[in-house]
C-alpha cells in the first residue's frame, strides 16, 4: 500500500474549523487561566467550599470550564454538541460523568442512565461507544475490598451481587444493541476487580464481536504485561479482546498513596517509561489486530502519529472498524479534527450531568491538564497562532 502523507497536526485551519471567532477567543482565555497552576489550585479548593455554602456558583462554572469540556446536563443538551462533531467526521462517547456516590438507589439511577446512553447509540454511527465509569454502580469501599482479597460478610456479599448485576445489565443492554461499550481504568487500589468484572462481561458478551472493552492505562508499569496476557487469554477461551489504551488519569494522586502507605509505586518511574510502553502497546494490537478491537485514547501527537504509520505499513485502511482514535472534548481538537480529516476512525468523550455533579470531574481535569507539562502551552500556541491566521 502507498504510503500516506505525515500528518499535520499544526494545522490550525483544519483543527479549530468548528469555532467561531468568539468561541476560539473564548477558549484562549481558558487555557491562559489553566496554565496557571496556582490559579487552578486555588480555584479547586474553593469550589467545594463554595457547594458546602450553597453559593451560586452554577452559572460562572457553566459558562467557563463546564461550557469547554462538557457536552450537556443531559443527553438531550449534548445534541448540539453531537452534530457539530459529526459535521466534521468526529464520533461522541455520551459519558454520564456523576461521581462519589454510594447509595444502592445512587447506583440504580446511574445504571439506568448508562443504558440510556446505549439506547441513544443503538444504530446511531455518530455515537461508535458507550462508556461507564465501575464506580459509578458500584461502592469503592466494596472494591477496595475485593481488590484486597477480603472476605465479605453477609451484607457486603448480598451488596457484591447487586452490583455485579448492575453490571452486568450494562454489557448485557450494549449487547443487545451491537453497542462497544468502554469500562473505564481507576486507581490501581480497585482496578484487580475492575479487571475482573471487565474480563468475566468480555468472555460473556465478546462471543461474536468486540463489544465490551477494558481500559489499560500505560503509566503503569505492569499493565503492557498485563495486556498481553489478557490478549492471550482471550484467544485461548475464544471470545474477541477489546481494549481502550490510555496513559492514565490518577498518577499524583498514585504517587502519594504509595509514598503514605509504603508500598512500591504501581507508577512508571518517567514519562520516557510510559511513552514507550503505549507505543509498544500500540504496535501490539495493530499487529494482532485480527483477533482484538483497540480505541487509542491519547492526547500525545507522537502516538497518534505512530498509530497512523503502524496502520499504513501494515496496509490497514483508515476506516478499519477495529481500530480508533479518541479525545476528550475540549482537548487537542488538534488531533481529533485532523485525524478525522485524513479519514480516521475518531471520536470525542462528551462527559454530560448536572453541573454541580460534574465538578469532582472538572477539578480532576483541570489538575490532569496542568500537571501534563507543555500541554496547556501546546493548546495556547496553537489558538494563537489560528488567531494570528484568521487576522492575516
Amino acid at each position: 500500500m502507498e504510503a500516506h502523507p505525515r500528518l499535520d497536526f499544526s494545522n490550525t485551519a483544519i483543527a479549530f474549523a468548528g469555532k467561531s471567532d468568539q468561541e476560539l477567543r473564548k477558549s484562549y482565555w481558558m487555557f491562559r487561566l489553566m496554565n496557571a497552576k496556582w490559579l487552578v489550585e486555588t480555584l479547586s479548593a474553593l469550589a467545594p467550599l463554595a457547594l458546602k455554602l450553597r453559593l451560586p456558583i452554577d452559572p460562572m462554572v457553566k459558562a467557563t470550564v463546564y461550557d469547554q469540556f462538557c457536552g450537556g446536563e443531559s443527553i438531550a443538551g449534548c445534541e448540539k454538541s453531537m452534530t457539530e462533531l459529526s459535521r466534521y467526521g468526529i464520533g461522541t462517547i455520551l459519558d454520564y460523568s456523576v461521581e462519589g456516590k454510594e447509595s444502592e438507589a445512587e447506583f440504580d439511577a446511574c445504571q439506568a442512565e448508562i443504558i440510556r446512553t446505549i439506547q441513544k447509540a443503538k444504530g446511531d454511527a455518530c455515537i461508535p461507544f458507550s462508556v461507564f465509569k465501575t464506580t459509578g454502580v458500584v461502592r469503592f469501599g466494596l472494591l477496595e475490598k475485593l481488590n484486597e482479597g477480603a472476605v465479605l460478610n453477609a451484607d457486603e456479599q448480598a451488596e457484591w451481587e447487586r452490583a455485579q448485576r448492575r453490571v452486568d445489565g450494562i454489557a448485557k443492554a450494549a449487547f443487545e444493541a451491537g453497542q462497544p461499550l468502554f469500562i473505564d481504568a481507576e486507581e490501581s487500589w480497585i482496578q484487580d476487580a475492575i479487571d475482573a468484572l471487565a474480563t468475566e462481561m468480555m468472555e460473556r458478551y465478546n462471543r461474536e464481536a468486540p463489544i465490551v472493552y477494558n481500559t489499560i492505562q500505560l503509566y503503569r508499569h505492569d499493565r503492557l504485561a498485563y495486556m498481553k496476557k489478557a490478549f492471550a487469554n482471550a484467544r485461548e477461551k475464544g471470545y474477541w479482546y477489546a481494549v481502550k489504551l490510555v496513559r492514565g488519569a490518577y498518577m499524583e494522586k498514585e504517587r502519594e498513596r504509595a509514598a503514605e502507605k509504603g508500598y512500591p509505586s504501581p507508577i512508571q518511574p518517567d514519562k520516557a517509561s510510559s511513552d514507550r510502553d503505549y507505543n509498544a502497546a500500540l504496535a501490539f494490537c495493530v499487529e494482532h489486530i485480527e483477533h482484538m478491537a483497540v480505541c487509542s485514547g491519547s492526547h500525545n501527537e507522537d502516538s497518534n502519529r505512530l498509530l497512523a504509520e503502524l496502520m499504513s505499513k501494515h496496509g490497514i485502511d483508515h476506516k478499519h472498524p477495529r481500530i480508533w482514535f479518541a479525545q476528550l472534548k475540549g482537548m487537542s481538537d488538534h488531533i481529533s479534527y485532523n485525524l478525522a480529516h485524513a479519514g480516521y476512525q475518531v471520536a470525542k468523550y462528551l462527559p454530560y450531568a448536572p453541573v454541580r455533579a460534574m465538578l469532582p470531574y472538572l477539578i480532576r481535569r483541570a489538575h490532569e491538564n496542568t500537571s501534563i507539562a507543555g500541554q496547556m502551552s501546546r493548546e495556547l500556541s496553537l489558538i494563537v497562532a489560528e488567531r494570528k491566521r484568521r487576522k492575516a
